[in-house]
């Protein structure tokens, strides 16, 4: 199996960056629903970029900066009427991998998917074969780019006196269970579309090698992942739960005896030894966590070198993570 390493994690992302015209980048959105909104604020944000079409079947079209761009009931439609940079695909997880080939097929544009990019590793495969060697399929793993997860990341990467991690607790509550069946028909399961977020997480701190089991319920799943941290094997255990009327989220881990704890929510950490506080990281408190974490993700995939995570060979063994997991449970 394919293993997810942390620290700028596989080789294989294409560094030739986007195309631009006139330093210019020409963005497509397809899906304008509520993650959108954050796509939407991020690139508003980047002086570079134009939004040139957006694709909704159902929903009308959404203003960025005043004005509102050209907007499509049909993919095919919009990709022939432009000739786009990059299209972000922000749409329900189980359209992702037919609309991905449709802009990879349909373009020479580059792709950003949000998260997860196909739920078996049989479509990941397929958008393999589309893509071929050429870089341009990404996806938005963007917790790999949230504050505090890169603050620990960089924290670790500091200390090797404090040894590998060996521990790692992980806790991921959304108040799907107030959306009813609409929760399932967007993001699926618990696992499906927190799991791989606590994944990413654990991608930036150590070599994630396998999902040794899980007891998925949909609204909720328990699953334990073992993992190499400096030589040493370690274990995570990772509890995810729609069961809830608040968002909370949270990451616990121990090096030696040194403990980190992450409020993924509030973005904040310290890391601590007994009653020894060694280190602590905050926000501006200004910033909403969406756009903390998107902002870095969009800087890094409109740069010349995208960080790995983003690119297909990552996708590719959360898929597999998840995939094994499935057939053990």
């Amino acid at each position: 199996m394919a293993a997810v390493r942390g620290g700028g994690i596989l080789p294989g992302v294409d560094a030739g960056g986007v195309r631009r015209v006139d330093g210019r980048t020409r963005v497509g959105l397809v899906g304008v629903g509520a993650i959108a909104r954050t796509h939407l604020e991020v690139l508003a944000e980047r002086s570079e970029v134009d939004l040139v079409f957006t694709v909704d079947p159902r929903a009308e079209p959404p203003m960025f900066r005043g004005a509102t761009p050209a907007h499509h009931r049909d993919l095919d439609d919009a990709l022939a009427a432009h000739r786009p940079h990059l299209v972000v695909v922000a749409t329900p997880a189980d359209s992702h991998a037919d609309l991905a080939a449709a802009v990879l097929t349909g373009s020479d544009a580059r792709v950003l998917v949000e998260k997860p990019l196909a739920p078996d590793p049989a479509s990941v495969d397929r958008l393999r074969g589309v893509a071929g060697s050429h870089g341009r399929l990404f996806t938005a793993h963007h917790f790999a780019f949230s504050p505090e997860v890169r603050w620990a990341a960089d924290l670790v990467a500091a200390h090797p006196e404090w040894g590998p991690v060996t521990a790692v607790t992980s806790a991921f509550n959304d108040p799907y269970v107030l959306k009813g069946e609409q929760a399932f028909t967007s993001y699926l399961s618990a696992w499906t579309d927190s799991g791989i977020n606590q994944l990413t997480v654990l991608a930036r701190l150590v070599r994630v090698d396998e999902v040794t089991s899980l007891r998925d319920e949909r609204t909720s799943c328990w699953a334990v992942a073992s993992f190499r941290s400096r030589g040493a094997v370690g274990e995570a255990r990772l509890h995810t739960s729609w069961r809830t009327g608040a968002s909370s989220k949270s990451t616990a881990f121990t090096c030696g005896d040194v403990e980190v704890w992450l409020d993924h929510t509030a973005m904040t950490g310290f890391a601590f030894r007994g009653g020894e506080l060694l280190a602590e990281h905050g926000g501006d408190g200004r910033t909403p966590r969406k756009v903390a974490h998107y902002r870095p993700l969009y800087a890094s995939l409109l740069s010349d070198r995208p960080d790995p995570i983003l690119g297909l060979a990552a996708a590719a063994s959360l898929t597999d993570l998840h995939a094994t997991a499935g057939r053990r449970s």
